[in-house]
């Protein structure tokens, strides 16, 4: 009989039902003052979970193809309903003994008959490899097995449903226990070979590269599927074998390299220690047979990376000096990037050599961080618009380092420019970094790139001093500082008849370091030679006058 392992659970449980439920009554009355009535329409619906399954029984032995599947997933829907009676029945606190020990005991024995029809199909399917097709055999054999598994989570389940209803099953739940403890170590070894077998075809994947042919292919993906299903029958038997007591660490141990899961079972002090104790042993398996080979590769690493820091520094010595001397004219901000670069592209290139004597792939390596590339410049826009705008910088050269500027609001010296932000020490000596993109996006006034500045000073007199007299004063003034520039010449002038003074706007040339020393000095002594010759300074003033009106007329 080639029916599967559901239609014989559906056999069983329909057998079970035409010996029990062809006897009981409408409605079965407790036998003792605990037992709980089983009631009519629960009767009644196993009655028609049993007829129906009858019925599909007898249309299966006539059916074909597709439709054959369809009436066995009929008959093991019907069975898994009937089944979940059974299981509410057993579960309820004060159990109808009298209805639920034949069925238990009539399950009990047919569940042994399953056993054997799973073994002898498992036999008939073996007898057929050494052919051609015995990867598609195995993998039969294992589903099988998986089924087989099932079948043993349904024995335990009715083995503890007789314990519950006082049947004697001792000798029985021995010869489980011995069983799945056999089937757990065949299982496991069945496990650790698919996965032996599964790497060695990955590896022939892998070896092939574009030339991978489709059997390859298909080889490494029926292993896959094979160690997939039995892992999935392992960790049953070990949830199993963990119900009876059974020790499980090096199941759970095979499952773990497996999957590389952590679970609680990881956590259990003699798999922990186990699994210790492999990986200990596999890195001392590996230290001796590839120690020898990995320590030269990682010497060989840090040569060439050594080597490559020695050229970069040469290179980096030999950029300064060639962007020092050029003809260009490069600014300091560019002579300094263009020397970073230079001995960072250096340094870069060698570390990929390296990589490569550690077996890395250059070409894969250097597309991933492409596709990174991508990924990083979408999310850091802003950042790539500080590193535009620091390249734009570089290129048009608004300033250098050392000049005081003023942008984005702030005033101050240039201390350092890099591709993102530029460091700006205040003239009160507070050191800002300000993203470039502000900067070039701001107007930006270089006020030392010109070797010259002047300084814009004015100074009032009152209305009645002589202005001749002032002017002479204030050339003197502006000749005698020795800071002052004689070309251009300073400008003198009388600007301004403002409403309390006569002012004169001073403006001598000056170098640009030497702006507010000239300011301060010059302001300091013009009050100085005011006062001694004279010459008044007048301060904003109003004349008040007050006019009296009398509204009395004078009497004749």
């Amino acid at each position: 009989m080639p029916h599967t392992i559901k239609l014989f659970f559906a056999i069983f449980c329909w057998i079970l039902s035409s010996s029990v439920f062809a006897n009981a009554p409408e409605s079965t009355p407790a036998t003792t003052e605990a037992a709980e009535p089983i009631a009519a329409e629960v009767l009644q619906d196993m009655r028609d979970l049993q007829s129906a399954i009858s019925r599909d029984l007898q249309r299966i032995e006539s059916a074909q193809g597709e439709l054959k599947g369809f009436t066995e997933f009929r008959i093991n829907n019907k069975a898994i309903a009937l089944r979940a009676h059974i299981t509410k029945l057993m579960e309820q606190p004060d159990q109808n003994k009298t209805f639920l020990t034949p069925i238990i005991q009539q399950q009990i024995e047919f569940v042994g008959d399953i056993g054997n029809y799973l073994a002898q199909d498992v036999k008939r399917i073996k007898s057929k490899l050494g052919s051609d097709n015995d990867n598609q055999l195995m993998l039969d054999i294992v589903r099988r097995e998986y089924e087989i598994v099932q079948y043993f989570q349904a024995q335990l389940e009715t083995l503890n449903w007789a314990e519950q209803l006082n049947i004697d099953v001792s000798k029985r739940k021995a010869a489980f226990v011995r069983e799945i403890q056999l089937y757990g170590d065949s299982l496991k070894s069945q496990v650790s070979f698919t996965q032996l077998k599964l790497k060695q075809a990955s590896a022939t994947v892998k070896d092939a590269g574009a030339n991978v042919s489709a059997e390859q292919t298909t080889a490494m993906l029926t292993f896959k599927n094979r160690l997939s299903q039995l892992s999935q029958s392992l960790d049953i038997v070990a949830q199993l074998m963990d119900q009876v007591g059974l020790e499980t660490a090096e199941i759970k141990q095979t499952l773990f390299s497996i999957s590389g899961a952590i679970t609680q079972d990881v956590l259990n002090v003699d798999v922990a220690s186990n699994l210790i104790g492999r990986w200990l042993a596999a890195a001392k398996h590996q230290a001796f047979d590839n120690g020898p080979k990995l320590i030269f590769k990682l010497f060989i690493f840090v040569v060439i990376l050594f080597l490559g820091h020695l050229i970069g520094n040469m290179t980096k010595k030999l950029v300064r000096k060639a962007v020092g001397n050029s003809k260009l004219k490069f600014s300091k901000l560019l002579q300094d990037f263009f020397v970073s670069l230079s001995s960072k592209a250096v340094f870069t290139v060698a570390l990929l050599i390296a990589l490569s004597q550690l077996g890395f792939e250059l070409g894969p390596l250097l597309a991933g961080f492409g596709i990174a590339g991508v990924i990083i410049g979408f999310a850091l826009q802003d950042t790539l618009s500080n590193f535009a705008s620091g390249m734009m910088i570089l290129i048009y050269r608004p300033y250098d380092v050392g000049d005081l500027i003023t942008a984005a609001g702030v005033t101050g010296r240039v201390g350092n420019m890099s591709l993102v932000s530029t460091t700006i020490k205040t003239l009160d000596n507070q050191r800002l970094i300000i993203p470039n993109n502000k900067i070039w996006g701001d107007t930006i006034n270089n006020i030392t790139v010109e070797h010259q500045r002047r300084v814009d000073m004015v100074f009032g007199i009152g209305y009645g001093d002589d202005i001749e007299h002032a002017e002479r004063v204030l050339h003197d003034i502006i000749n005698q500082h020795p800071s002052i520039l004689n070309s251009p010449a300073p400008t003198i002038k009388l600007h301004t008849l403002n409403s309390s003074s006569v002012d004169f706007i001073v403006r001598p040339w000056v170098k640009p370091g030497d702006y507010w020393d000239v300011y301060w000095d010059i302001t300091r002594e013009v009050k100085m030679r005011f006062d001694a010759e004279g010459i008044s300074i007048p301060f904003p003033q109003r004349d008040v006058h007050v006019y009296q009106h009398n509204d009395n007329p004078v009497s004749d």
